[in-house]
């Protein structure tokens, strides 16, 4: 079918496409049929309903008009493909001319992907922090072991440092109860801190039974930072004894049989956080680097959808959450200290999410890039790992909400991004150079040089050493994954962020 293509700005055109009644016959014959199973003609039985009849008691326009509409997709998709045009978002189409038993005429106008050059990726460079471990870390992974392990033993005795105590709290304005200050049957390690200043001193001291009251400024709800006076009273005073840290702690927790073994698996499983922590930076600040070099407008319609959804998504969530922005912003640690400036940032980073996007898509186009069915049930298994659940619960979900295409759609960004990463130049701060090709996903060292990086790789002074299932979780991401306009509604109607 004929086509013409108008270009309306570096982001916008308008297509002009011609459908011949010889193409529209199928979705004419289909448009007749349907109407003829559905309509009632006396001496006729349903769905034998002759054409000329239809026309007749129905109008020819009312077939056209299905027809019309039936086709008109796979005749603008068509018009895409042979344009090579990227839309992003969706068409507005307007029949300009129909003459019957010849042609139909459309527009379609459609906001499409500008034209623009992707830099040189191995001209891109990047420097991230130093790896580095902190001589303390596997010292505090160990105490939060033990901590976890710990039991507790109800005394008849005044509450010292470290014990664990169960508080009623009652907090009180100018004589006025506050709800928000007020608790009953609270558990508190004396000496943890964490929660109201001059808790300690005023438990410290006290047995069962006993009550104390002391001044504090409050750190949240709808008094925070102003004083209040809160009355203590000790319910229970109980003993913490931290297991001791020899082989039958290391086979309560772990796999392994000695408490060397299990020191030596944490030790690596920290150095593994630190190369994947340093990994995630390498790849934040490639693609920002790549971002600054390449030049092009995004659609005015499409940058302005996607910020308002984002809007949307998180009214609602806090709505959910009974919070106000203003409330949010002053219990949460974010930058922005009014909603103006919270906005701002919103909008920002929703532009800069799309920006990347496609850059991705593009360079996935131009090389070709496509998904198996292998990675895209890595990307379930994951999605499963950072959210708590199962791979059939992510699994039922995807299709559930028909999710498909923008997960496949994920792993191909991903993907793009890992080719373009790979391709930089990665530096550490002193200069040394990163190869992330040698990474693997868990943190540790693959390929031939393996070995000679992990000889160099920092490790605790305490001890080089190997974990458990007791081992934290791998890698905090402090990068948010952008969602589309599509995903943000889904997740809205689910409840499915806080």
């Amino acid at each position: 079918m004929p086509s013409t293509l108008e270009q309306l700005s570096p982001t916008r055109v308008k297509l002009t496409i011609e459908l011949p009644f010889s193409e529209l016959k199928p979705a004419l014959d289909k448009a007749y049929q349907e109407i003829g199973g559905q309509v009632t003609v006396p001496g006729f039985r349903k769905g034998k309903v002759p054409a000329r009849v239809i026309d007749q008691r129905f109008g020819r326009g009312a077939v056209l008009e299905q027809a019309i509409n039936s086709a008109l997709p796979e005749a603008y998709a068509s018009a895409v493909e042979e344009h090579k045009l990227v839309p992003l978002g969706q068409p507005d189409v307007d029949v300009t001319k129909l003459e019957d038993g010849d042609l139909v005429e459309f527009t379609a106008e459609v906001d499409v992907r500008p034209e623009f050059d992707l830099p040189d990726f191995s001209a891109v460079s990047a420097e991230v922090p130093v790896l580095e471990v902190a001589d303390t870390e596997l010292d505090d992974r160990l105490e939060t072991l033990r901590q976890r392990f710990a039991t507790t033993t109800e005394v008849d005795r005044a509450a010292a440092e470290g014990d664990v105590v169960t508080l009623d709290l009652v907090g009180k304005q100018n004589g006025e109860l506050l709800d928000e200050a007020s608790a009953n049957g609270v558990t508190y390690k004396l000496g943890a801190g964490g929660m109201l200043d001059g808790l300690d001193e005023a438990a410290t001291g006290l047995k069962a039974g006993e009550t104390a009251t002391f001044t504090s400024t409050l750190v949240g709800g709808a008094h925070k930072d102003e004083e209040a006076e809160i009355e203590l009273t000790v319910t229970k005073v109980a003993e913490q004894e931290l297991p001791e840290l020899d082989d039958e702690f290391a086979q309560m927790v772990s796999q392994f049989d000695t408490v060397e073994e299990m020191k030596a698996d944490l030790s690596d499983a920290i150095v593994r956080q630190a190369r994947l922590k340093q990994a995630t930076d390498a790849r934040d600040k490639v693609l920002e680097a790549v971002l600054e070099q390449t030049d092009f407008e995004l659609p005015e319609a499409v940058v302005t959808a996607d910020f308002e959804a984002r809007q949307q998504q998180i009214n609602t969530q806090l709505a959910q959450a009974g919070l106000t922005l203003e409330r949010y912003l002053e219990e949460a640690e974010e930058e922005a200290n009014n909603a103006e400036d919270f906005w701002a940032t919103i909008q920002k980073r929703s532009l800069d999410a799309l920006r990347a996007q496609v850059v991705l898509d593009k360079l996935a186009d131009e090389d070709e890039i496509g998904v198996e069915q292998e990675e895209l049930t890595q990307l379930i298994f994951s999605k499963a790992a950072q959210s708590g659940s199962t791979p059939e619960q992510e699994m039922q979900h995807m299709m559930e909400h028909n999710h498909t295409q923008e997960w496949m759609l994920e792993v191909r960004r991903n993907k793009a991004l890992t080719k373009i990463v790979n391709a930089a130049k990665i530096t550490d701060a002193d200069g040394k150079v990163i190869d992330l090709t040698k990474l693997g996903q868990d943190g540790n060292l693959v390929n031939e040089d393996a070995e000679d990086e992990a000889a160099e790789a920092p490790a605790p002074k305490k001890s080089a050493a190997k974990a458990s299932a007791a081992d934290a979780p791998v890698v905090p991401a402090n990068v948010k994954p952008t969602k589309s306009t599509k995903k943000a509604k889904d997740d809205e109607a689910e409840d499915d962020e806080a």
